[in-house]
């Protein structure tokens, strides 16, 4: 009798196996996408970027946030960012403001983005702020802050992009995959051109991004791989930089709105000099060593 109950149950599986249908292709993330773009609804979101470099593997920066939507794209973000270092990580540094700067780094920093006006807080923004004033105003200013070159250089909130992204996309078991070269993105990503502190030079937009979607059974995007050479960041070419994002409450109901004005330091003649000196922080070379 058992090996009857076991034929039975090996011809069963057999027949299930051989009647199961071929995996259906995924719904278009595009079009799921654009269905949640609605004025009051948004997304969340948490990431984290991955530098190997030199045989080593090290987490620089973690992000998390709240976009929210208008009918054509992002009206507006609420962004916390996370450099992967202490104060003890910075070893030396000078006994001045500058010096005071650099310690800022290990703090959190957060960016509030209004339509193309950004708000920043925290971080090196405390250094560098008049007194009472907590936050900083930057139009057309990035909306991850200070380290948004290091974020997401995909926005999926972009209908530009997501076009450009799936002209030459696969479609997988999970979702889609591609390749995009960093300078065409650019030309139809006006966030990715926001996050950069200058432009790119012509080897860096040379360079290939190569990113992986997961959607989930409505087509909506569930996590988002891109992993690019440091080429593309200045930071030398052996080694790559990898940014997993994760999305959370497509279409749930987000109100993102400016800073108090009492609180903004509305223009750079509000803060102290040294706030130029934001520039020169060496971000690159604590992304490699961080």
């Amino acid at each position: 009798m058992r090996r009857i109950l076991t034929g039975v149950a090996l011809a069963t599986t057999a027949a299930l196996v051989t009647a199961t249908p071929a995996m259906a292709a995924p719904k278009d993330p595009v079009a799921a996408i654009k269905k949640r773009m609605a004025p009051g609804k948004g997304v969340s979101f948490t990431e984290r970027t991955t530098i190997s470099q030199g045989g080593k593997r090290e987490v620089f920066l973690r992000r998390s946030g709240t976009l929210q939507f208008s009918k054509r794209g992002i009206a507006a973000s609420d962004i916390t960012s996370k450099i992967n270092i202490t104060s003890k990580d910075l070893g030396e540094v000078p006994d001045d403001e500058f010096g005071e700067i650099l310690k800022a780094i290990a703090k959190p920093e957060r960016t509030i983005r209004v339509g193309t006006t950004s708000y920043l807080s925290g971080n090196m923004w405390t250094t560098v702020l008049p007194e009472g004033k907590t936050w900083m105003k930057m139009p057309k200013g990035p909306a991850g802050g200070i380290t948004s070159a290091f974020g997401q250089v995909i926005n999926l909130g972009e209908h530009s992009t997501l076009k450009t992204l799936f002209k030459g996309a696969k479609a997988t078991s999970y979702g889609y995959t591609g390749t995009i070269k960093l300078g065409a993105l650019r030309k139809v990503s006006p966030s990715l051109r926001a996050a950069s502190l200058s432009v790119p030079d012509a080897k860096a937009l040379k360079s290939p991004l190569k990113w992986r979607l997961t959607v989930n059974a409505a087509g909506l995007p569930t996590r988002l791989v891109t992993t690019s050479s440091t080429a593309a960041y200045g930071l030398g070419s052996m080694g790559s930089v990898t940014v997993d994002t994760r999305y959370t409450g497509w279409g749930k109901a987000v109100s993102i709105k400016a800073p108090p004005a009492k609180d903004v330091a509305s223009s750079l003649e509000e803060s102290r000099e040294d706030i130029s000196r934001l520039t020169e922080i060496p971000l690159g070379a604590y992304a490699v060593t961080g």
